[in-house]
């Protein structure tokens, strides 16, 4: 399995990500990555991250995630995400998006890796 693209910054609004083009928010998995459209799911900052948002992630192949909740930790993590991700016993970390970019950073290249990053609020 190809290895999960590495975040080269995050800023207020932009990140950089090996490979893709700069953005704001991503969803990056095993292999590949793209820009992270809160409106294909109906995300909002409450309830926060939907199953739906991570579904994608869990099909490329990812078997531990990452999700960001933002700079100040305004965007939520839907309960039932985090029971979806239980019941498939899929390693999960929640953390504000500095410091979930750094976790990422470290598993990618030796777990096969999935993320959502919101470098806003």
């Amino acid at each position: 399995m190809a290895d999960s693209p590495r975040i080269l910054a995050v800023s207020w609004g932009k990140m950089e990500i090996d490979g893709l083009a700069a953005g704001k928010d991503f969803m990056l998995w095993p292999g590949g990555g793209r820009p992270w459209d809160w409106t294909e799911t109906g995300t909002r900052h409450d309830p926060g991250i939907q199953p739906a948002d991570v579904a994608e992630l869990l099909d490329h192949g990812a078997t531990v995630l990452v999700l960001s909740r933002g700079m100040d930790l305004v965007l939520q993590v839907d309960p039932a995400t985090l029971e979806l991700l239980r019941q498939r016993d899929i390693e999960v970390h929640v953390a504000e998006t500095t410091e979930a970019v750094q976790i990422y950073n470290n598993l990618a290249g030796s777990a096969p890796v999935g993320g959502l990053f919101h470098s806003t609020c």
